[in-house]
């Protein structure tokens, strides 16, 4: 196995260790796996349909400009060679399960962000190692040899910059970020790099003259807050190496959602109304199987043009029946503009399971189909 390694091993080790592992294209990569002819070929997984999306492309499709969440139309249209493969997620959660069962040789410390990408927090491990870096390796090496996968390794002292060492020599890379070398690599950092910072933020940020990691370090606290509200001091801290989540090992569900995206645009309501009972049913069928319990529905539109609205409702008894949440649903559609204004997707959530309508804003998931690099 070639190893791509950009490391400095810690010099005392007694700083908190925080390692994110990354799988390397994994939906692909697995694929490619469990059919070899795949392998050194231009290859998505998705659906290839009309409105169908990338989820994962193989690192041979991404010189073509290929890249997840992109439409298959594009994607074909950039590689007419390209092969598209039907995801086979119970596939992936078997694979997933490998990862977790070595994670947890090392620490029960584990925050899982998908299926393929975790936290660990490693500064107290099971088998006694003083350096994560060294811990990050041997998982790696483990990991190739149960599954026969790459993955990607960060290692540092918080979420924050561990996440960016794992990407930063990918595909099978290993860093370390340590924290006397923190603050001199943030400030050569890309803001584009840090997270929170989309591409709509980075445009802000440039026209504010903010580029790297040391132009945001001398903007003031007082300035980025009014710039961007809460995420304001997020980003002052970041530009400071200051990042105190915790890996958080259990974690509690904020919401259940499900959405559909058509393969044609509608507007007679009569079709929506098709769709938007579905959609509901799927709703119930996901609120059951994870036992969930919340009191505010939202639903989520987005038009042909992809503007994306939402629309809440919160009521004083848990949401969990087709009676329940139909004529809801069908109340909020009415608050939503659409004969002039084709649908391209519908969505429905529901949240809120201590019944504040102001304190757990409606998170929506992705439960089936997940985007990952």
């Amino acid at each position: 196995m070639v190893e791509i390694v950009d490391v400095e091993k810690d010099k005392k080790a007694t700083h908190t260790k925080i390692i994110h592992i990354d799988m390397d294209q994994f939906f692909a990569a697995v694929e490619q796996l469990d059919q070899p002819s795949l392998k050194g070929k231009p290859m998505v997984v998705g659906h290839d349909v009309e409105r169908g999306v990338v989820s994962t492309a193989s690192y041979e499709a991404r010189k073509f400009g290929i890249h997840s969440a992109q439409s298959i139309v594009v994607a074909k249209r950039l590689c007419p060679q390209l092969i598209i493969v039907e995801p086979h997620f119970k596939r992936y959660k078997e694979v997933s399960a490998q990862l977790h069962e070595i994670f947890h040789d090392y620490t029960d410390l584990i925050e899982p962000i998908s299926l393929d990408e975790a936290f660990l927090d490693v500064t107290e491990n099971k088998k006694g190692i003083e350096l994560g870096v060294d811990i990050a390796r041997e998982i790696k090496q483990r990991i190739y040899d149960t599954t026969g996968l790459t993955a990607s390794a960060g290692v540092s002292y918080c979420k924050f910059l561990a996440k960016i060492a794992s990407d930063w020599r990918k595909p099978n890379g290993l860093m370390v970020i340590h924290p006397d070398r923190a603050l001199d690599f943030i400030a050569k950092l890309k803001v584009e790099k840090i997270w929170g910072i989309g591409e709509k933020t980075a445009e802000r940020m440039h026209n504010m003259g903010i580029f790297t990691g040391m132009d945001l370090r001398n903007t003031s606290l007082s300035w980025l807050k009014q710039e961007f509200g809460k995420m304001g001091q997020v980003f002052y801290e970041f530009a400071r190496g200051i990042d105190n989540r915790p890996v958080i090992a259990e974690w509690e569900r904020k919401s259940v959602s499900c959405e559909h995206t058509f393969e044609k645009d509608i507007s007679e309501r009569s079709a929506i109304i098709i769709e938007l009972y579905h959609t509901v049913l799927e709703l119930v069928r996901r609120i059951e199987n994870n036992k969930f319990e919340g009191r505010t529905l939202t639903l989520k539109i987005k038009y042909q043009d992809f503007q994306q609205i939402t629309r809440s409702v919160t009521i004083d008894h848990i949401l969990c029946t087709k009676d329940d949440i139909l004529p809801l649903a069908k109340k909020l559609l009415n608050q939503v503009e659409y004969q002039s204004h084709p649908i391209r997707l519908i969505g429905l959530g529901v949240s809120n399971q201590k019944g504040d309508a102001y304190n757990d804003k409606p998170r929506w998931i992705e439960l089936e189909f997940e985007f990952e690099d």
